[in-house]
């Protein structure tokens, strides 16, 4: 089944009208046409199937068959705080995963040894979009503008969830599977190539943060990311 994504869908709609882009790739590039059933997706966790009554390139009218809320949601709660790397493809790359295994928000990161200053949201928003399309899920995870390190820990502060930060300095740490019991809430901090700096990482355990390790391998900074939610959904499978 053909899926498309749109945000003003609502459950209590008995028909809706595709946006033009959504209505183009379905009638221009799909080919569909009157009687084709497609799924729906409005990235808050409802799912629709619905039947096309309207084939128009520009506004394509269906008709809704069924909604199903709350579709597939995850039994936990995963926000990550990335530093963006150099090439933006990589990042990429992990919001296409992350969205893929499952993620709830990520926030890209100001630190002292940043690769990468500035993010453009809107392409990062198609990334996962794509993605939350190809994978056939119905929440979209959300993607936060880019703020410093030091004002996210301010603004986290209150956060109930449980918080961790991985580096590379030496030190006891924990696996991250070992703090995060199942079905929780987690905030999990992701540095640069360089690393976060040695204040950064002085400044968050003094806010309580946790250290962790993913293991003994050195990773880069997109499959640290990566790793980490494999782990906390291997941890919340039931």
């Amino acid at each position: 089944m053909h899926l498309f994504y749109t945000a003003a869908i609502e459950p209590q709609h008995k028909d809706f009208i595709l946006c033009e882009d959504e209505s183009k790739h379905a009638i221009r590039v799909l080919r569909l046409v009157t009687g084709d059933i497609v799924g729906l997706v409005d990235g808050r966790g409802g799912w629709y199937t619905a039947e096309i009554i309207d084939p128009h390139p520009k506004r394509t009218v269906l008709k809704i068959l069924t909604v199903k809320e709350s579709f597939n949601k995850l039994n936990y709660d995963l926000h990550i705080a990335i530093a963006p790397t150099k090439s933006i493809d990589r990042i990429e790359w992990f919001l296409e995963k992350a969205t893929e295994v499952g993620i709830s928000e990520i926030t890209p990161l100001l630190v002292e040894h940043s690769e990468r200053k500035e993010v453009k949201l809107d392409r990062l928003n198609k990334v996962v979009v794509s993605a939350m399309k190809q994978s056939l899920k119905a929440y979209l995870p959300k993607i936060n503008p880019l703020i410093s390190f030091s004002e996210f820990l301010v603004q986290q502060e209150t956060t109930s969830a449980v918080k961790v930060i991985t580096h590379c300095a030496e030190g006891e740490k924990k696996f991250l599977n070992k703090v995060c019991p199942a079905g929780g809430k987690y905030l999990v901090l992701i540095g640069p190539e360089g690393d976060f700096s040695t204040a950064e990482v002085s400044k968050a355990l003094a806010m309580g943060y946790l250290p962790v390790s993913l293991g003994e391998s050195r990773l880069r900074t997109e499959t640290a990311a990566l790793a980490s939610c494999i782990e906390l959904s291997l941890v919340n499978r039931s």
